[in-house]
């Protein structure tokens, strides 16, 4: 599957926002997602782990649903398997969640077609794809350098003046 165009305006939306769910989130400490929610933590944000599975997450309480979260969340980061990503996203729609990031590094991630048409007839913002760390200017040098490869082969979200492509 190729990832969808993205526009950079639309991921710097995202990331002005504060108060974020990260949905499928680990309880594994040394988990990559476990890694993006302490950042999001660390930079200032309002963030919630969201899995079923767990009732806390890096010391805060965990919710097994997004609507469980009140008041509701500016935006979501799914870190979930395409398998469910869609019907975390209607979840998201229900609980009043206008901005969805479907995370992806490498492989698919949590990318699944059906949920980024559904997000899209729904006019929630979507960015399917991407890895928040790339779009952190002080981020490590690993994250920076996956942000430069994705730049030079031309994959890297591009500005649209406003306007999501």
């Amino acid at each position: 599957m190729s990832e969808p165009r993205v526009s950079l305006e639309l991921i710097e939306d995202f990331l002005a926002q504060k108060r974020i769910a990260m949905i499928g989130v680990s309880h594994d400490p040394k988990d990559f997602s476990v890694l993006l929610f302490t950042e999001f933590s660390r930079r200032g944000y309002e963030i919630f782990p969201v899995n079923p599975k767990f009732d806390e997450v890096a010391g805060r309480p965990c919710f097994p649903r997004v609507q469980h979260i009140h008041p509701a969340v500016d935006g979501a980061i799914l870190m979930t398997s395409p398998a469910v990503t869609e019907a975390v996203v209607r979840d998201c729609k229900e609980a009043g969640v206008r901005r969805i990031w479907m995370y992806r590094a490498a492989g698919q991630g949590a990318v699944s077609e059906k949920a980024v048409e559904f997000c899209r007839a729904q006019g929630m913002q979507v960015i399917p794809g991407q890895c928040p760390f790339m779009f952190w200017q002080d981020a490590g040098f690993g994250h920076r350098l996956h942000g430069f490869v994705r730049k030079i082969t031309g994959s890297y979200p591009k500005r649209f003046h406003g306007v999501a492509a």
